[in-house]
C-alpha cells in the first residue's frame, strides 16, 4: 500500500509540473484560430501584396474625384424586325424586337453635352443617361462621325453639371500615368490604373480608313465603351473605344480616341452639323526597311509619298512624289497613322509646315488643307465623290455622284467601283450633300435602292437589306 501511495504522489507532482510548463512556456505564445464557413462569392475575390503606383508615389484620388463624377452611364435601346416568314426576308418587315446595349459618356459642358462612341448609341430609338448620382435623363442626339467612332449627345439639366475639361492629347507621353472611367458590365462608376503604352496605333494598317489611337494598359472592358481616359490631373485625353481580344474582355491593351481627335469632331458637329476634314492630298505609306529597299531609299521611319492628287494643298505648296514626310508642325511623323492622327484634329484651309526628306535635305513646306469632299455610304460600304462634269457628259446623264471605292470585301466583290449612283431610294442625287440628307432621313429598318449608271452607260437598280 505504501509503495502504491508513493507512485500515486508522483505521478500527481509530474502531471503538476508538466501543467505548470505548458501553461508558462507554450500557451501565453498562442493564439485562438476560428474558421468559419461561408457561401462561395459570385465575385472571385483577388489580393496583390503590391501597388506599383502607389509604390512609384503616384496618388489617383484627386483626379478621380475630379472625373468619376462627369462619366455617365448611357443606355441605348433599339428596336428592329426579325423575319418571321419568307416574305418579310425579301420585302422587309417582320416582328419588332426591342435590344438593349449600354455604354459609358463623358459630360464635356456644364449644359448637358455629352461625348461618346457612335457604336454606343449606333441605331438608337431612345437614349437614356444616368448619372453617378443615379438621376436618369433621356438624352437626344445631336450629331455622330462613325469614321471616328465619335457622337455627341445632350441632356436638360436645370442644375450646372460636372465636367472634364480637355487636355492637349498632343502632349501626352509613352509611360504617363493614366486613369480610365467608365461602366463596365453595368458596374457604374469604375475606375482603373495604367500607363500609356504606345500612340498613334493603328489597328487595321492595311484598311482604308487609317487610325491613331492612344493605347493604354488601363483595365477597360465591354461598357468601358465611350468612357473617359484621363491624366493625373483629371482631364481628358482620349475616349475609351475599343480593345483587342481573343476571349471579348481585357487582356491587357485598350485603345483610345485622343482627345483632340474628339474635341475638333465634337466642335464640328455642333457647329457644322458634320465633319470638316482637311487633308494634304497625297497618296503614300509607312515605311519599314522591307518597303525602304523596295522604293530605294534608305530610311526606314516617315511617310513615302507615292502620289499627289492634282489641285490639293500638297500639289499647290510643292510636296513632290518620292519625298518622305518626316515632321509636321514639330511633330515627329514616324508612320501613317502619326500623320492620320495630326491630321485628325485639322480643319480644310487651316496651314501646316511639312517637313520633307528630299535629296538627302530636309525641306520645310507650308501648305494649306483641303476640303475631303468625298462621303462614306456606311449602310451600303460605299465611298462616293461627285462627279465631274465631263464624266457626267460621257455617259449622257446629269446628275450623281461617283463610287470612289468599296469599304469593304463582300462589296468589293460586285465590281462597283467607276459607277455613278443617280438616285437613292428613287430620289435623285446631284452631290454628296444629298446622299448625306438622304440616308440620314431614311427609316433603319428600310432597304435602300440604289440606280446607278455603269461605265458602259447601262442604267441599274440594286436593292439592299
Amino acid at each position: 500500500m505504501n509503495q502504491t501511495a508513493r507512485l500515486f504522489l508522483v505521478a500527481i507532482v509530474a502531471g503538476a509540473t508538466t501543467l505548470s510548463g505548458y501553461k508558462v512556456f507554450v500557451e501565453k505564445n498562442e493564439k485562438m484560430t476560428v474558421t468559419t464557413v461561408a457561401e462561395t462569392p459570385s465575385f472571385i475575390p483577388t489580393n496583390f501584396t503590391t501597388n506599383t503606383a502607389l509604390n512609384a508615389g503616384i496618388d489617383f484620388t484627386e483626379a478621380a474625384d475630379k472625373t468619376v463624377h462627369a462619366v455617365v452611364h448611357v443606355k441605348n435601346t433599339t428596336i428592329s424586325r426579325q423575319p418571321v416568314n419568307m416574305h418579310d426576308y425579301f420585302f422587309g418587315g417582320g416582328s419588332p424586337r426591342e435590344m438593349v446595349g449600354t455604354g459609358s459618356g463623358v459630360i464635356i459642358s456644364p449644359d448637358g453635352y455629352i461625348i461618346t462612341n457612335n457604336h454606343v448609341i449606333d441605331n438608337a430609338t431612345q437614349l437614356e443617361v444616368t448619372l453617378n448620382n443615379n438621376k436618369t435623363y433621356e438624352a437626344k442626339l445631336i450629331g455622330t462621325d462613325p469614321k471616328t467612332d465619335i457622337a455627341l449627345i445632350k441632356i436638360d439639366t436645370d442644375e450646372a453639371l460636372p465636367f472634364v475639361p480637355f487636355a492637349d492629347s498632343n502632349n501626352v507621353k509613352i509611360g504617363e500615368w493614366v486613369l480610365a472611367v467608365g461602366n463596365p458590365f453595368n458596374l457604374t462608376s469604375t475606375v482603373t490604373a495604367g500607363i500609356v503604352s504606345a500612340k498613334a496605333r493603328d489597328l487595321n494598317e492595311f484598311d482604308s480608313n487609317p487610325q491613331s489611337f492612344i493605347q493604354t494598359d488601363a483595365a477597360v472592358n465591354r461598357g468601358n465603351s465611350g468612357g473617359a481616359l484621363v491624366n493625373t490631373d483629371g482631364q481628358l485625353i482620349g475616349i475609351n473605344t475599343a480593345i483587342t481580344s481573343e476571349t471579348g474582355s481585357y487582356v491587357g491593351y485598350s485603345f483610345a480616341v485622343p482627345s483632340n481627335t474628339a474635341r475638333k469632331v465634337v466642335e464640328d458637329i455642333m457647329e457644322y452639323g458634320n465633319v470638316q476634314r482637311g487633308i494634304l492630298g497625297i497618296q503614300g505609306g509607312s515605311l519599314d526597311s522591307k518597303r525602304a529597299a523596295a522604293l530605294g531609299v534608305s530610311e526606314t521611319e516617315g511617310v513615302y509619298v507615292a502620289g499627289i492628287e492634282k489641285g490639293s494643298g500638297a500639289d499647290k505648296g510643292g510636296i513632290k512624289e518620292g519625298d518622305i514626310i518626316k515632321d509636321i508642325d514639330g511633330h515627329k511623323i514616324a508612320k501613317f497613322s502619326d500623320l492620320a492622327g495630326y491630321l485628325g484634329s485639322k480643319r480644310p484651309n487651316d496651314v501646316v509646315d511639312v517637313t520633307v526628306l528630299r535629296g538627302g535635305k530636309n525641306k520645310i513646306i507650308p501648305v494649306t488643307l483641303v476640303k475631303l469632299e468625298v462621303y462614306e455610304i456606311d449602310d451600303l460600304a460605299l465611298e462616293v465623290k461627285n462627279a465631274t462634269e465631263a464624266e457626267l457628259q460621257l455617259r449622257g446623264i446629269k446628275n450623281g455622284v461617283k463610287v470612289n471605292r468599296a469599304l469593304t470585301n463582300d462589296m468589293s466583290r460586285y465590281g462597283l467601283e467607276g459607277i455613278i449612283i443617280t438616285k437613292i431610294n428613287d430620289e435623285e442625287v446631284k452631290d454628296i450633300d444629298d446622299v448625306k440628307k438622304i440616308m440620314n432621313r431614311r427609316n433603319y429598318n428600310e432597304p435602300i435602292k440604289m440606280t446607278f449608271v455603269n461605265e458602259r452607260g447601262e442604267t441599274n437598280s440594286f436593292i439592299f437589306r
